[in-house]
């Protein structure tokens, strides 16, 4: 029968996408990360004359455990310069003269303020190392700084509008770094280079962001953490387990972006926007341990005697705010630099999601709230075409009477019951397919809500009302222990939520007020859906299943209007 087949496919359809949604971005296994059992140190060598450089395999140094378990006392071992910014904490070790020492101001470990901020880099020593530096590559046989120089600063503290100054001489050459940091993440880094000697040189600048041990990823298919790069206005991501299969991967460009990217943390080195280099992912493996870094090669400056000679880079390190990353690709002309957060194919109705429900915050200052009016915002859009699809529905559920006659005059006659069906459909302009197209037309509007909740660091730690803390996060209540009346905390399969059940139940009157399939499998089988949904929906984001659970209960009140007006309600069978 026509209108089965229509039911069928709509359940068919609607459970294909949920247990799709389930075990592409269901599957929360983290990678486990290897324990450190060592750390080392990387530095370009140097490259042949005449050859375009890019910096080799990183050279291992003396092989060393982890100094100790306390990050402070390694970074009290080296002089420093202090970094003191409104949303950064840090520091530039002056041996090296490499920024491996960050944490963020605004970000913590917990939504609980008090909780330590996130650390971002650590330098060589540590547990996690994690650090950023520029320098040059000789095209000969000119001295240039190495990783144990240690460089003196002008400074003590870097601050925005307050650049430090790093300076150090070696075989004729004095080099100076000066590091200049906004307000925000980015840091502006120009090296100079003046040849005191009595022979020309020449250098090629490099830039480079080196990490120890493969961090933990939440490996979900819907989000990409690894090394990531925009070169010539295209992006490439690389896995973390691809690039220990290739071990290398170069790119030649002009403009753009190479770096490490986290869920919500981005290290990226940007270099000269007009300047042509030579791009590089690159694993190495050292004992144990993996190490994962991006660099950048340009061509060679070359210096004569009594010459200068400057190179300007940036850094970004910090949170990958989408507003932040728009403005620096629109401002300072940084290649795509907004590609870092990963909104994926339908980022033209992701992205202006996320804005819509951004400018809604703004006003009413709560991202549960804004989920909420978008949601009516949506509703309001849509209003035309779910009103057509409800009043189908609700002339499909005033034939209900006729239709179980005419399965029960027809018996086992297949081809006799379709063609009286349709030919009621045809005679009472009816749309059996009604139904599925208020649960069409949410699907793109709900992967690209899922997909904001879930890589925008504007919605982690965001609060709701009551007990729900994280809207990114799923609902952390459970029916299983009376919602933490009891004091035991089910496995994960069993954590399902209070607003899980709303979304459920207010699934479940929606569906009543749905033409009811005659079939006794059809039936038992809509009875059961909501029952499915909300345990898989559970598992999900707790701002999505408010918006599911919202959007139901407009759709109930919506259509029960429209069918109360149509006098659905008052046919009687």
């Amino acid at each position: 029968m026509v209108d089965n087949k229509n039911l069928i496919l709509a359940i068919v359809l609607s459970v294909a996408i949920m247990l799709g949604f389930d075990l592409l971005y269901g599957n929360k296994q983290p990678q486990q990360q290897p324990q450190p059992q060592q750390t080392t140190e990387a530095t370009p060598a140097p490259a042949a004359p005449g050859n375009v450089a890019v910096p080799a395999p990183p050279q291992a140094g003396a092989v060393q455990a982890p100094q100790a378990a306390d990050r402070g006392s390694i970074l009290a071992q080296t002089p420093r310069v202090q970094i003191e910014s409104p949303r950064l904490h840090g520091s530039i070790s002056l041996k090296g003269g490499r920024l491996d020492d960050l944490t963020l101001v605004d970000y913590h470990e917990t939504p609980n303020p008090a909780s330590p901020e996130i650390v971002l880099l650590s330098p060589s020593g540590t547990e996690h190392a994690y650090f950023t530096e520029v320098g040059w590559v000789p095209a000969g046989n000119a001295a240039v700084p190495d990783r144990d120089a240690v460089w003196t600063a002008d400074r003590t503290v870097l601050r925005p509008g307050e650049p430090v100054t790093l300076s150090l001489e070696t075989g004729g050459l004095l080099f100076k770094r000066t590091y200049t940091l906004d307000r925000d993440y980015l840091f502006t880094v120009t090296q100079t280079v003046e040849n005191r000697g009595a022979e020309p040189v020449r250098l090629h600048p490099y830039q480079l962001s080196s990490r120890l041990g493969t961090p933990k990823t939440e490996g979900f298919y819907i989000l990409h953490e690894g090394l990531v790069g925009v070169f010539d206005g295209t992006l490439k991501e690389v896995d973390y387990k691809d690039i220990k299969d290739e071990s290398k991967i170069e790119q030649k460009t002009t403009g753009g972006w190479i770096g490490i990217t986290d869920k919500y943390w981005l290290v990226a080195i940007i270099p000269d926007q007009s300047m042509p280099v030579t791009a590089r992912f690159f694993h190495q493996t050292e004992g144990s341990l993996d190490r994962y870094q991006v660099d950048t090669t340009g061509e060679a400056v070359a210096i004569a005697p009594g010459a200068s000679a400057s190179v300007e880079s940036r850094v970004f390190a910090g949170a990958k705010e989408v507003k932040l990353l728009d403005a620096y690709s629109d401002k300072l002309g940084i290649q795509r630099l907004d590609l870092a957060i990963d909104f994926g194919w339908f980022f033209y109705l992701t992205k202006p999601i996320f804005y819509i429900l951004d400018f809604i915050r703004n006003h009413v200052g709560n991202f549960g709230v804004a989920i909420l009016l978008l949601t009516v915002l949506i509703k309001l859009i849509m209003f035309p075409l779910a009103n057509k699809s409800y009043r189908a529905m609700s002339k499909m559920k005033m034939l209900q009477p006729e239709m179980v006659k005419i399965r029960e005059r027809c018996g086992d006659d297949r081809q006799r019951m379709n063609q009286e069906m349709m030919a009621l459909y045809k005679r009472e302009k009816a749309n059996p397919a009604s139904g599925c197209l208020p649960i069409l037309i949410q699907i793109p509007v709900f992967f690209a809500l899922y997909k904001v909740l879930y890589v925008t660091i504007e919605m982690r730690h965001a609060p709701f009302f009551g007990w729900i803390h994280d809207l990114s996060a799923p609902d952390p209540t459970t029916i299983f222990n009376l919602f933490g009346l009891i004091d035991w905390a089910p496995p994960s399969f069993l954590m399902i939520g209070a607003w899980p059940l709303v979304m459920g139940i207010t699934m479940f009157l929606q569906q009543k007020l749905n033409p009811a399939p005659a079939d006794p499998i059809q039936a038992k089988v809509f009875m059961f859906l909501p029952v499915i949904f909300t345990v898989m929906l559970a598992q999900f984001s707790a701002g999505l299943v408010i918006y599911w659970a919202w959007n139901n209960t407009l759709s109930i009140l919506q259509q029960w209007v429209i069918m109360k007006r149509a006098g659905a309600f008052n046919h009687k069978k």
